[in-house]
């Protein structure tokens, strides 16, 4: 390999390759030009042009891969199904560059990505999630997405959004299909933002709706508490799918937990209660807020257009207390070391129950994010406690 400024180029000699069965990893020979073009995965990745002085610059293309470019078209130099089933994971490159090309996949190839979709399972979950993510990242992810879920390759890897899927009737009563709800979710936070991690929480707002539906024969489709259950799946499928146990996971939970309180807050935006949404949302109320609107996905108009000014209230409602209160990024005025050296205790629970009737008095507005204002209802805490201090601040 050669670095010139920020480009890479590499040099190998053509190749011919050969798999195993319960490998995806090939065995490597020299080989000719035509058979190193044979083992690409689609026609518009094997094409050549020419270094040779006789035919230099030559464009050496006997796939007919400019033709499927013209085409917008995914399709396989040799028989589909042989491609996939020697590297499984050329199936979600398939559905990767059809999503972020805007690329039909041929009918062939397709149906041959159907028919292997299972070989997926000796592919290790580090690589498939590297191309998800692409899909994920592409202009309009729920191209690829449904391409995933129709050919079967979803179902290995991510069952839960699988029983996202489905709409169930009783008394006459139905719930949405929650599967396509996501993904217009997803569509509409990519139009806004290009975060990947805020686009993985569109995907997973919902994911707890199957595990949390009940029919209820006065109000119909119930889903109490998917919000809550939601957030404490997502470390579990963030683990399983390979994806970083990090702040982008706590991001991507905060953000599932937190996304029906903002609708909540629309029917009594109280001061106290979108303290609490700034105090819980953090520096993140700007992502949750997107994720919010992104979930408005109602086909009626006015309907429609309603949410999104009760949104906009509740929006300007928490920029004004934000610029008022300070909460958004919430710090204690007194510190635990502070009412220890204060009262001369030693560190304990009772420090804790302290702050934290400190936090909820400014939560609630009983006071301001004041320094003096919290000073003196610890005085009264304190008395109240049977805490006696010698120095006044």
């Amino acid at each position: 390999m050669i670095k010139v400024a920020d480009r890479e180029l590499e040099f190998v000699g053509a190749r011919k390759e050969s798999y195993r069965e319960d490998s995806r990893k090939p065995l490597v020979e020299d080989g000719t030009l035509e058979e190193d073009q044979l083992r690409r995965d689609f026609t518009i990745n094997a094409m050549a042009i020419s270094l040779n002085k006789e035919t230099y610059g030559e464009l050496i293309d006997p796939f007919g891969g400019v033709q499927h470019l013209k085409e917008k078209v995914i399709k396989t130099p040799l028989d589909p199904t042989i491609t996939f089933s020697d590297d499984p994971l050329r199936m979600m490159r398939a559905i990767r560059f059809a999503a972020q090309l805007n690329f039909d996949i041929e009918a062939d190839t397709f149906e041959a990505i159907t028919k292997n979709a299972e070989r997926l399972s000796i592919v290790s979950m580090e690589r498939v999630i590297v191309e998800l993510n692409k899909i994920i990242l592409s202009p309009v992810p729920s191209y690829g997405f449904k391409l995933l879920f129709q050919c079967g390759l979803l179902k290995q890897f991510f069952p839960e959004m699988i029983a996202l899927h489905g709409v169930e009737y009783q008394d006459n009563k139905a719930h949405k299909d929650n599967f396509f709800h996501t993904l217009q979710v997803l569509d509409n936070v990519s139009k806004v933002s290009d975060d990947l991690w805020l686009r993985w929480a569109a995907i997973l707002h919902d994911i707890a709706k199957p595990a949390t539906k009940r029919f209820d024969k006065e109000v119909g489709w119930t889903f109490h508490g998917h919000e809550d259950k939601g957030a404490r799946m997502v470390p579990g499928i963030f683990r399983r799918l390979k994806l970083p146990m990090n702040e982008k996971m706590l991001f991507v939970q905060k953000l599932v937990r937190l996304h029906l309180r903002p609708i909540a807050l629309v029917k009594e935006v109280s001061d106290s209660a979108v303290r609490r949404l700034l105090f819980e949302a953090g520096d993140d109320g700007d992502a949750l807020m997107k994720l919010c609107k992104a979930d408005i996905t109602s086909k009626n108009n006015d309907k429609a257009a309603k949410y999104l000014r009760n949104f906009e209230q509740v929006e300007q409602k928490m920029i004004d207390l934000e610029a008022r209160d300070q909460v958004r990024n919430f710090q204690p005025p007194i510190s635990g070391d502070e009412i220890i050296k204060l009262f001369n205790i030693l560190p304990g629970p009772i420090i804790g129950e302290i702050k934290e009737e400190i936090k909820e008095a400014i939560l609630e507005g009983i006071i301001r994010n004041d320094r003096q204002e919290a000073y003196e209802l610890l005085i009264q805490i304190a008395n109240r406690k049977g805490l006696t201090h010698e120095v006044n601040q």
